[in-house]
């Protein structure tokens, strides 16, 4: 009869616990999230023409394809996005809310943080999670929408959208939204 030793077991341990833990390497869930963020930037660039410019000159954006969110007194959210520089995506964030309160039902949206300054985006960049706060200014598009030529939008250094909002829930809101850098999952 063999005994196994303290440290076989401990090591036999550690590569079962690694081995169980996916950080999606191999298994194309950056692409499938890049593939989710184009299709988000389609459809608000279709839907709401007017941020064209805004989203060419903003020296960021953070697209968020489908954040999803729940509650029965106790809620949150989640999601996963990517950050785009020049339409070229340099990172990928998760987004977690969480919320007392009345509130019952569950909707899935989509949105975007638009950062029209170095120092805004710089801020996000550097926070290891960074909230969104009374610092974004919420645009809410409505068909026809003329964002992005308006004196308010323009001066401000973060402006948020939330756009295809589906489910049974009223009003969709990002202040509180923790933001934090990840390697995309797979679910």
């Amino acid at each position: 009869m063999k005994v196994i030793s303290r440290r076989s077991l401990l090591l036999a341990g550690a590569v079962a616990g690694l081995a169980a833990c996916t950080n999606a390497v191999g298994q194309n869930a950056s692409s499938r999230l890049d593939a989710r963020v184009d299709a988000t930037r389609n459809y608000l660039l279709q839907m709401y023409p007017g941020v064209a410019g805004m989203v060419q000159s903003a020296k960021g954006v953070l697209y968020m394809p489908l954040m999803t969110e729940a509650g029965f007194g106790f809620g949150g959210a989640y999601g996963q996005g990517a950050l785009r520089i020049n339409d070229v995506t340099v990172d990928y964030y998760s987004a977690a809310q969480a919320s007392v309160g009345f509130q019952i039902g569950a909707q899935q949206y989509a949105h975007v943080l638009i950062f029209q300054t170095d120092a805004a985006l710089a801020d996000f960049r550097r926070a290891p999670g960074w909230v969104a706060e009374a610092d974004a200014y919420y645009a809410l598009p409505s068909r026809g929408l003329a964002l992005g030529t308006d004196t308010i939008s323009a001066q401000q250094p973060v402006v948020a959208m939330i756009f295809g909002q589906s489910g049974l829930m009223a009003g969709a809101s990002i202040a509180g939204t923790k933001y934090t850098r990840v390697i995309p999952s797979t679910f």
